[in-house]
């Protein structure tokens, strides 16, 4: 069984990376509130007081993805702890390949972990991919919403993605029987369940970040979540920056958005960071 699972996720994770052909430009004034692609000078002095004023704050939980191993998340959790940050990277059950909902509930099981080990009353979650539903489905419908102060999410497919309802056109069937892959097709009862109602609920401060060269999340924009979230689109801010959806946790203009999203700072990705 386990045999058939891995040779499964191979096929599934080779049709997943075929490159999908680049999105049209649409209107991106709601991703930004001014044109200039880098704070002035005094203005980064600014966010960086106050960035390293909320370093000492809540713990961060870094949430990996479908096939996402820890280590995969070390530079982003790296370049956390470098702030100041106490950092912890969850590693999602079985790798992802099994339901979200119990992905949840395992989830709900490490917060409290932390929350215990750490005297914190809050958690921030920066999740990537998969790892954004499990958590708002943790946030939803498992109490995470007094347990969590931040949720951001790092190319999540909160509505779903193509590229998961394609697989079946290209000889896997309904995803090779991977069930987070079908939850995660557009159409999904999972995700009717996972959206129906307020995207953003409770006291959460809700944000997205997004690319327009996410391989895995097509269209580009199911990335996003209404009912008032912060949502960031890289190339808003810096049209000429190339991110995709792995290098969402790896590049550094999508990072200095991810640390003033944390600091509740004026978001303005630094188009130049390395």
């Amino acid at each position: 069984m386990l045999l058939r699972t891995i040779l499964a996720a191979t096929g599934v994770v080779a049709a997943l990376l075929v490159p999908a052909t680049a999105a049209q430009a649409a209107d991106r004034t709601a991703d930004r509130t001014a044109t200039s692609t880098a704070a002035p000078p005094d203005a980064a002095a600014t966010a960086d007081t106050a960035l390293a004023a909320a370093a000492d704050a809540n713990p961060v939980i870094v949430v990996g993805g479908l096939i996402g191993v820890s280590i995969a998340y070390e530079p982003i959790a790296a370049r956390l702890r470098a702030d100041g940050y106490r950092v912890w990277i969850y590693q999602l059950p079985n790798l992802g390949f099994g339901d979200i909902r119990e992905s949840a509930k395992a989830l709900s099981s490490y917060v409290d972990q932390v929350r215990a080990s750490t005297g914190a009353a809050k958690v921030d979650l920066v999740t990537h991919s998969e790892g954004g539903l499990v958590s708002r489905w943790y946030v939803k419908f498992l109490g995470g919403g007094a347990k969590v102060d931040h949720y951001l999410s790092l190319g999540s497919p909160q509505y779903g993605t193509y590229v998961a309802n394609i697989l079946k056109f290209v000889g896997l069937g309904s995803c090779a029987g991977i069930p987070a892959c079908q939850q995660m097709s557009i159409g999904s009862s999972f995700l009717g369940d996972l959206n129906g109602g307020d995207d953003t609920p409770g006291t959460v401060r809700w944000s997205t970040i997004r690319t327009w060269q996410d391989e895995l999340v097509r269209p580009v924009d199911n990335a996003v979540l209404a009912d008032g979230a912060t949502n960031v689109l890289i190339q808003a801010w810096c049209p000429l920056r190339v991110v995709g959806h792995l290098g969402l946790v790896l590049d550094g203009t999508t990072y200095s958005a991810v640390r003033q999203v944390l600091a509740d700072a004026t978001v303005r990705p630094n188009c130049f960071a390395v």
